[in-house]
């Protein structure tokens, strides 16, 4: 069996960032490709990977076979199955049912941050002020951090205790935003979002990001 994984760009795709970090931490051999985000590269990516439109998506070859997997949260659930012993989601029960619920509430929520806080690993602003919506987003990230580690963290460093978990894949990206909009945080979610952005595996997709020459316009805002 081999994977292959299609992100976009590294300085931009807060779901490409999800699902690297849902295969390097847990020793998942893969080869990547990245493609620039609305681009001609991208539309043939979409033309030549059907049915998937998004990305991440997972090409999984089993002999003559591939498998096509899109969607970060299937990604999740498909990796799991496949390598149980990955540790992707904690293994005990009440954990890993908690561990899903925030995935799934980071995929289909904080719509404000998302817009108005668009990920950019490469800037760090100084001046930025989240609107009212982004606020309450971000009260309510924070809110399930603080919960998540004080009923499973057990005194580590991420949400269900010492191990990296499809938790830390999901908050990674606002980890980042946080940090790249000045985001100011109560001690406890300060020392969480330092501890997912200064692991080996997301430092090392920061380092690719720093070195892409891409620019999205879209992505970027003109304050300091």
């Amino acid at each position: 069996m081999a994977y292959t994984i299609i992100l976009g760009n590294k300085v931009y795709s807060s779901w490409s960032l999800r699902g690297w970090l849902l295969m390097r931490p847990f020793g998942i051999p893969f080869d990547q490709k990245v493609i620039e985000l609305h681009s001609p590269d991208f539309a043939r990516f979409r033309d030549e990977t059907p049915p998937a439109l998004t990305v991440p998506t997972l090409l999984s070859r089993d002999g003559s076979d591939t498998l096509t997997v899109w969607d970060s949260l299937s990604i999740a659930e498909f990796l799991h199955e496949r390598h149980p012993e990955a540790g992707i989601w904690p293994a005990d029960p009440a954990a890993r049912a908690a561990a899903r619920s925030l995935c799934a509430e980071m995929h289909s929520s904080y719509r404000p941050l998302r817009s108005t806080m668009p990920m950019n690993m490469r800037r760090q602003y100084r001046t930025f002020t989240p609107d009212v919506d982004a606020q309450a987003d971000i009260a309510r990230i924070t809110l399930l951090w603080r919960w998540a580690k004080e009923r499973w963290g057990g005194g580590g460093p991420y949400l269900f205790g010492g191990n990296f978990t499809a938790a830390e894949a999901f908050y990674a990206p606002v980890a980042s935003r946080f940090r790249t909009y000045g985001v100011k945080l109560d001690d406890v979610s300060q020392a969480y979002a330092d501890a997912v952005l200064a692991h080996p595996a997301t430092a090392e997709f920061i380092d690719d990001a720093m070195r892409e020459s891409w620019v999205s316009e879209k992505n970027e805002m003109d304050i300091d």
